[in-house]
């Protein structure tokens, strides 16, 4: 029976998550599998991967072939040069002792890329976020000028309006007595008029 190590699809639509799984070659995909060596979770940044890796490593010695992607995330994870090492210990060009000494020397290395590239997407996370602040307060200033510009229009016209109401008020109040002044006059005209021609008949 040839095995396999592969990746065996959970989760939900759209969000993946894989287990990583010893299986027979032959079985589906999602099917029956021998034993359950981890997970893999592709949606964090960097992905999540939990993986037993005295198990990865007894089923690679066993002879099981890993597929492209569980072969990627065994070689992330060391299981890969754990079996290197393995083997060389076998044959007797290394101590169990150096080649635990190499792999924790590799172990310490990828924790710190590892934590570098966390702290790089940690503070490229907190710069998009610095951004994001200081562009919403140049749109909020923004909306503050335009408010308060359309508010100065406001009482302008409104001020306008009302000293034009005044002007209209004084001039209403300069014609009227001049009106009465005239209809006096036009009276009085009317009134010697009369009389005159009375004294022209008598």
């Amino acid at each position: 029976m040839s095995v396999k190590i592969r990746l065996q699809r959970h989760g939900k639509k759209g969000k993946p998550f894989y287990w990583i799984v010893a299986a027979d070659a032959r079985s589906k995909r999602d099917g029956r599998l021998l034993e359950k060596l981890g997970t893999y979770n592709p949606n964090t940044n960097p992905a999540t991967i939990n993986l037993d890796l005295d198990g990865a490593v007894k089923w690679l010695q066993n002879g099981a072939q890993p597929t492209n992607t569980a072969r990627a995330i065994l070689s992330y994870k060391g299981a890969m040069l754990k079996n290197h090492l393995t083997g060389g210990v076998r044959k007797g060009a290394l101590t169990e002792e150096q080649a635990e000494e190499k792999f924790q020397a590799w172990l310490t290395e990828k924790e710190s890329k590892v934590s570098a590239k966390e702290g790089d997407l940690a503070k490229a996370k907190a710069d998009t976020k610095a951004k994001a602040l200081e562009l919403e307060k140049e749109a909020n200033e923004k909306r503050k000028s335009v408010a308060i510009e359309a508010e100065n229009e406001a009482i302008k016209a409104e001020s306008d309006a009302k000293e034009a109401a005044a002007k209209a008020e004084e001039t209403t109040e300069e014609e009227a007595p001049q009106t009465i002044d005239e209809a006096a006059e036009e009276a009085k005209g009317e009134t010697s008029d009369k009389e005159e021609a009375s004294n022209e008949e008598e």
